[in-house]
């Protein structure tokens, strides 16, 4: 009580209200603050988001007003002139003090308090403007004539944060009173209780939870998912299986009603659709999938819930506009399934008349870096679809807050779902002639499968006969990029536990101790029973790159697009993406620039660095090959496989060249910039000119094969392997496949000779290509 009364003594007329959202983001337990997705927004980017969602419109129609208003004095007269002058101008204030913004996500209120700062501006000009038409009298509080909190509506699942909310509205709209009009005009109570923030459920209403039941009738638990202990024999921290929460079910679940609002705006919840069971529970998940089972695939992040019922508001025409900040996941494939129902067409629902795919963002709590896009959208009028399209040139941490200063080039034009402006490579659709071509590697799900040789010789490598078949040689992404750890993997997919006990004991107690007992509180039934084998098997992938002697990799995330053949004992995981062909001419298309033009584009970004990364649905399972011929097909070949054995070559001459640093002194070569001592060295041991020199006739090469010039600007590519992905599908659904490994694709089928005009004007003539006969 002692400190509320010194907080009620204390004077607050300068204190900043968002404040209190950085206070309650370091206040929540940092579980609770994943769970809940909270994340305090620094103001610049509040202020970036708000103001072309609610702010700029407003203005547009109070610049209109104005017109409107100039138009009616200067022809008309007298008093009859400036009455309706003004009475426009007053129809805008109307509007001005009825407009509703909704934040259904609103934390602590920060999106709102900014929202009701710049209103409040807005109509401090409408109140000068109408002075000078002789309007007069004073402001009232809480009737409904002024901009005030009653028009600044929240929801917040977060109690404490809810409250905060109210609390930063009520402090901010009493501040700004204060300072334009001082004491005057006060009455009690200050403020009417308006009940605009609203603690509940933003996306899910349910009836009560019930616990879930085992078959025996029992009250399902499960691990909490963060107590742990050491195990007595590795030392290694495990789950503690006594540390248990309830299991509970959610029944009928639905869409939560949202309050009829003019604008939306907010910055929903971070978490990935990978980590909702385990941050939310299983009976959530599962309840909030099902209320949205036909608008919100199973694949998307939480914040999707979020945009799409803030887009299906727009698109009703119950709502004017949206903005939200996302993750920059957003554009990814398995978000944009979601907002391409809106964003595609001719024309399309709504178009984004603002965005920025890739902004930089602090979670101030931990101090850990994420990256955010923002996405302003509303309903397509006709003729209208274009958009601003910021790009971030440059960043630097910022010296007054928890943000970044940044730098925007502009784009203007129509923004696609994957937010971008160019050639639409959501029309791409994927090819059979790539079809069972690409798959990633195996998932582990555990670290104790992966040893050192000594560890595997200790585990009967070399003595136990049978075990080489179970214990390979691994490749990790950082195995690739930087340098090989050489490290085992146990693999004993194929095997049954009792065949793994009864013939390889010592690997059966390694895998007993070191995966067995995280694998007891995975929330994946499978992963628990079958807990000796990998998370994700992909039996696929095996099938794929069996019989072949080398096979194509590439690492999924990673800044220099590079592939390689790797061995066929070597087996990938998840961090690689393997293309199943140990055919040369395959990895020199791969590794030109048009390839590498198209994975940019067509793949997305993450993490700090804004690193691209490979995603083969995306990326490789639309990219049109080109029609080469043997001549063409051979060329290609001959210097790819040079530079593959070029890269491996210096590599194993030098143990502390990587190829990051190798291409990170191609790239500098590649734009005629100096290089540093250490890239010196790096260009002497890698004979990064060589590289550069092959690359550059591979590029030579390739275009060649595709009939085009090999200085096409990036955008004019685009297009181009846009329109021949559309010819390719043509060719396909007429019977016609470009079949890549005809041998393994189509098996057993006979195989025809058939040429084709090529696609394009400017493409080569095609020669002989694989179709199927019956």
């Amino acid at each position: 009580m002692a400190l509320l009364q010194q907080a009620a003594a204390a004077d607050w007329t300068l204190v900043e209200p968002a404040i209190f959202g950085t206070l309650l983001e370091r206040a929540l337990d940092p579980a609770e603050r994943h769970s809940l997705g909270a994340h305090y927004t620094p103001r610049r980017y509040v202020e970036r988001l708000v103001l072309p969602t609610v702010i700029e419109p407003l203005r547009q129609e109070w610049a209109a007003a104005q017109a409107a208003s100039t138009q009616l004095l200067e022809e008309g007269k007298g008093k009859k002139a400036v009455d309706e002058a003004r009475a426009e101008l007053l129809r805008f204030l109307h509007r001005l003090t009825s407009v509703r913004i909704l934040d259904p996500a609103c934390g602590s209120g920060n999106f709102l308090y900014v929202t009701l700062e710049h209103l409040k501006r807005l109509e401090g000009e409408v109140l000068t403007a109408l002075g000078q038409l002789g309007q007069s009298g004073r402001l009232e509080l809480g009737d409904g004539t002024t901009v005030g909190p009653r028009q600044l509506l929240g929801l917040e699942l977060n109690p404490r944060a809810a409250t905060i909310a109210d609390v930063v509205l009520r402090i901010g709209y009493l501040q700004w009173h204060l300072r334009t009009y001082g004491l005057t005009q006060l009455r009690e109570p200050l403020l009417d209780d308006y009940q605009n923030i609203q603690q509940q459920d933003a996306v899910l209403s349910h009836k009560a939870p019930v616990p879930r039941l085992d078959a025996q009738g029992q009250p399902l638990t499960r691990w909490d998912g963060k107590t742990t202990q050491s195990h007595p024999t590795t030392g290694e921290q495990v789950p503690n299986a006594t540390a248990r929460v309830p299991v509970v079910d959610y029944p009928n679940p639905q869409p939560t009603e949202w309050p009829e609002a003019d604008f939306i705006i907010g910055n929903p919840p971070f978490l990935g659709h990978g980590k909702m069971k385990e941050e939310l529970g299983d009976g959530y998940t599962v309840a909030l999938r099902k209320a949205y089972q036909k608008q919100v695939t199973e694949s998307s992040d939480l914040v999707m819930f979020w945009w799409y019922k803030a887009a299906k508001a727009v698109a009703e025409g119950r709502t004017k506009k949206f903005g939200f900040i996302t993750t920059n996941s957003l554009s990814q494939n398995y978000n944009r399934r979601v907002t391409q129902p809106f964003l595609d067409g001719e024309p399309p629902v709504l178009h984004l008349t603002f965005a920025i795919p890739d902004h930089p963002w602090i979670d101030s709590a931990d101090g850990a870096a994420v990256r955010i896009a923002m996405t302003v959208a509303e309903r397509t009028a006709e003729g209208s679809t274009s958009g601003q399209l910021l790009v971030v040139s440059s960043e630097l941490p910022s010296q007054d807050d928890e943000g970044w200063e940044v730098a925007f080039s502009e784009q203007e034009g129509r923004i696609l779902a994957d937010l971008t402006i160019g050639a639409n490579l959501n029309l791409a659709r994927p090819l059979k002639a790539n079809l069972g071509m690409s798959n990633p590697g195996v998932k582990l799900h555990g670290l104790g499968f992966v040893v050192k040789p000594e560890k595997a010789a200790s585990l009967g490598l070399g003595s136990i006969p049978g075990l080489e078949h179970y214990i390979r040689p691994y490749r990790h992404g950082l195995d690739i990029t930087n340098r090989s750890r050489n490290r085992l993997v146990i693999d004993l997919f194929g095997l049954t536990e009792q065949q793994v006990l009864a013939n390889f004991p010592p690997v059966y107690q390694h895998v007993f101790e070191y995966v067995k007992p995280k694998r007891d509180q995975n929330n994946r039934p499978s992963r628990k029973e079958f807990w000796w084998l990998f998370g994700e098997t992909n039996p696929k992938l095996r099938q794929m790159i069996a019989g072949l002697a080398r096979y194509i990799v590439t690492v999924v995330t990673t800044k220099h697009r590079v592939f390689q053949f790797l061995d066929e004992a070597i087996l990938p995981d998840d961090a690689l993406v393997v293309i199943a062909s140990k055919d040369a001419y395959h990895l020199g298309v791969l590794s030109s620039r048009i390839h590498t033009v198209w994975a940019l584009a067509a793949g997305s970004m993450l993490g700090i660095g804004d690193t691209p990364r490979y995603r083969k649905s995306r990326t490789f399972d639309p990219f049109p090959f080109p029609a080469a011929t043997e001549t063409q097909q051979a060329r290609i070949r001959e210097l790819a496989e040079a530079l593959d054995a070029h890269r491996k070559r210096q590599q194993a001459q030098h143990t502390s060249l990587t190829l990051t640093d190798l291409y990170n002194v191609v790239e500098k070569l590649r734009a005629g910039q100096p290089l540093t001592v250490k890239e010196q060295t790096t260009h002497e041991h890698g004979l990064a000119a060589v590289v550069l020199s092959l690359h550059q006739q591979l590029d030579l090469a390739v275009a060649a094969a595709y009939g085009w010039p090999a200085d096409l600007a990036d955008a004019e590519l685009l297009t181009r392997l846009v329109a021949l992905n559309k010819a390719r599908a043509a060719e396909e659904k007429a019977g016609v496949v470009r079949y890549l490994r005809p041998s393994y694709q189509a098996p057993g089928q006979q195989q025809a000779a058939l040429a084709l005009p090529a696609a394009r004007p400017a493409a080569t003539a095609l020669t002989e290509l694989a179709i199927i006969q019956p």
